[in-house]
């Protein structure tokens, strides 16, 4: 199985480049425009604590990030009340904020070439594995994955680098080839967390994360098409 690299960022693309041997890819900000929904929900879970809702373009920054990690880091909540607003964000984003989002526009049809080539495929997502099969599952892809790998339900497994690990092992445990695996992602917590596994990462510009963030991964897919051929399937 894949172990830690030992090089700093950037993690250099392999040689040669395609075929990659496995595929993981982000959800938020890489194959659906999930904000409306996230920062939807996140407003009713502001107003349900009794707190100010924050301006949208502070919302943002939430989009990608472990939700728990956030709670701390940007709202300051202390462990107890991060916990109740955990509660009533899920509660609101299964019912709601979950199919509030798009399919970035060649992202499905790539995600289906994908699983035509039979390339092995992984979701790798800081969102709990229930609400992003849902997800999935609304805009008809969830076939197409060889395994769906996200946040466990009580948060211990959320960071980015203890989902690619997890991705990483359940592929393995079906016998993948992980010789040359590659993530794509769109914030700076793909590209270090998959760069721990001495997995390089091709970071998309049509999501959230910003120039400086991309300046750190292994290459940068400017539209769909460039991914396309970046990932060998023009």
């Amino acid at each position: 199985m894949t172990t830690a690299a030992s090089t700093p960022l950037p993690a250099d693309l392999p040689e040669p480049l395609p075929p990659f041997s496995a595929i993981l890819l982000d959800l938020d900000g890489t194959i659906l425009d999930s904000a409306p929904g996230i920062t939807a929900t996140l407003a009713h879970t502001f107003r349900e604590l009794g707190m100010p809702v924050p301006p949208h373009e502070s919302l943002m920054r939430w989009v990608g990030p472990p939700i728990m990690e956030s709670f701390a880091l940007l709202a300051g909540l202390d462990a107890e009340t991060s916990e109740r607003a955990l509660q009533i964000y899920r509660e609101k984003y299964l019912d709601d904020g979950a199919y509030d989002s798009t399919l970035y526009d060649g992202m499905g049809v790539l995600v289906q070439r994908i699983a035509a080539a039979g390339i092995p495929l992984s979701l790798a997502t800081s969102k709990p594995e229930v609400p992003a099969t849902l997800m999935l599952e609304h805009v008809t892809l969830a076939t197409c994955f060889t395994v769906i790998t996200g946040a466990s339900a009580d948060e211990t497994r959320s960071a980015k680098a203890d989902v690619v690990e997890e991705a990483l092992r359940r592929l393995d445990g079906l016998g993948v080839d992980l010789s040359n695996v590659v993530m794509v992602g769109d914030r700076i917590h793909d590209i270090e967390g998959a760069a721990l596994h001495g997995v390089p990462t091709i970071a998309v510009e049509w999501g959230y994360g910003t120039p400086s963030e991309h300046a750190h991964a292994a290459a940068i897919a400017r539209t769909v098409d460039d991914l396309t051929g970046m990932l060998g399937l023009e």
